[in-house]
């Protein structure tokens, strides 16, 4: 059925200009059910928690355009049910996971009151059961005490953010093995599942806090033995920079306001991703910024 989707975009136009406006309004209308169909199966995928196929699949016509309005046909679901958004999340800044997953850019999607946690004293025991393939992800993120400009200004970012603070996203997806394309991750959840946010630091007292934010290093660490490392230059040179490459997506998409005051951005896995399984121990340490390291415990 997506599949006419295609047609319908192509004839929108051609219609408008012929002045035939409620025809064109109805195949708007159309294409709008569409995509709330769409919405439906990767609600009811996560809900099941099931695997499903891929939405590209379905429809090989589907572009990042019509994946974001599935996303916000998601979004404003998980609204009428309640949840309230709290912020939002970049996926796939880091670059050297691009070529593994097929990706030229990063994404974004939603986080929301029932997805995001705070671990007390940069610790905390988390349950996934209800996640889709879950894995760990160490992170930066920024809270935003004034909406931020678009700017490639570091300083300028900065300015807006009143504290930062280092934690784990605990991504999930629908479809099999984690293999996708980009327009399917955008539309399910952007694989977001949950943000574990260590201990809060203010900005200002983070002394060269851009700088070092270019430039600090992340040991992860699973049951004790080490994983991986990695640094604030892996996300798009630094999380302020990924921020601002999300600033200008979201200028240019005019279904979505921009970040606003009181909203946090988790910037990006600072390292490769792993499977994520209940009874294990993941932890961090992190060198060269005042951001301390944090554990949580998967049940």
């Amino acid at each position: 059925m997506p599949l006419y989707l295609h047609f319908i975009d192509d004839h929108v136009s051609r219609l408008d200009a012929l002045g035939e406006v409620e025809l064109a309004q109805a195949f708007e209308e159309w294409r709008r059910r569409l995509e709330m169909g769409e919405a439906e199966i990767v609600l009811d995928a996560f809900e099941s928690q099931r695997l499903i196929g891929l939405l590209s699949d379905r429809d090989p016509s589907l572009n990042e355009n019509r994946a974001y309005a599935i996303a916000r046909e998601v979004h404003e679901r998980r609204v009428e049910r309640g949840e309230k958004p709290v912020g939002r999340k970049i996926g796939f800044t880091n670059r050297a996971i691009w070529s593994q997953r097929g990706l030229a850019a990063p994404i974004w999607g939603y986080m929301y009151d029932t997805t995001v946690h705070h671990a007390g004293r940069g610790a905390a025991r988390i349950r996934i059961g209800h996640l889709i393939q879950p894995r760990m992800e160490p992170e930066i993120q920024l809270h935003f005490a004034r909406t931020p400009p678009v700017t490639r200004d570091e300083a300028a970012i900065l300015e807006c953010v009143d504290w930062i603070a280092h934690g784990f996203e605990i991504v999930q997806c629908p479809f099999a093995d984690w293999k996708f394309r980009v327009v399917d991750a955008i539309a399910a959840y952007a694989v977001h599942g949950l943000l574990v946010i260590g201990t809060p630091v203010a900005a200002a007292d983070i002394e060269d806090c851009a700088a070092k934010l270019r430039s600090f290093t992340i040991t992860l660490s699973r049951n004790g033995e080490q994983q991986a490392t990695g640094g604030g230059k892996d996300v798009l040179d630094s999380p302020l920079l990924a921020f601002a490459h999300l600033a200008e997506v979201l200028a240019s998409q005019s279904r979505f306001p921009p970040v606003q005051a009181g909203e946090v951005v988790t910037t990006g896995t600072l390292t490769d991703l792993f499977p994520a399984t209940a009874g294990e121990s993941w932890s961090t340490t992190l060198e060269g910024i005042d951001l301390p390291g944090m554990s949580i415990t998967l049940a």
